[in-house]
């Protein structure tokens, strides 16, 4: 069973399923996330959808340049969970299942491509608590800990 975060599930709406990508990107004590200024502004963990035909790690190496700028490598999953939200951008409501990869950050090719975004390199631990989103904040405080421990 996957692990559920966010809002309750609305019985008066019909999600689809989005499968999703998420990179925990870790240099020294900092990590590599991004602010995502519409629809609404947020800082998330580099990632997003996985499109039809495309490997998840394809769409992991994709996701994390376009909003970021940077290359990676070496991704481990570390684990997934999912969450039921409306996606404005998308005009639907959908089960995301956001799948979650501790990798190396290697180089910085360039400015974030996706419009809106901006990467941030933040001391770990006001990461976990600047997401927005929960099942981020958890995935993150664990893998810190990982690298602590």
């Amino acid at each position: 069973m996957i692990r559920r975060f966010g809002e309750a599930v609305r019985a008066d709406q019909k999600y689809r399923i989005r499968h999703g990508v998420y990179a925990v990107l870790a240099l020294g004590g900092d990590v590599l996330i991004t602010h995502q200024a519409e629809p609404e502004p947020e800082f998330q963990l580099p990632g997003g959808g996985v499109d039809p035909g495309e490997s998840p790690l394809r769409a992991l190496h994709r996701e994390v340049y376009e909003e970021t700028g940077w290359s990676m490598a070496a991704p481990r999953r570390l684990g997934a969970f999912r969450r039921f939200t409306y996606m404005p951008e998308y005009d639907k409501w959908a089960e995301k299942l956001c799948t979650i990869y501790l990798a190396r950050p290697v180089r910085r090719l360039g400015p974030p491509l996706e419009p809106g975004h901006q990467a941030l390199w933040v001391p770990a631990r006001d990461a976990v608590r600047i997401l927005d989103n929960e099942g981020d904040r958890h995935f993150l405080a664990r893998a810190i800990g990982r690298a602590q421990g």
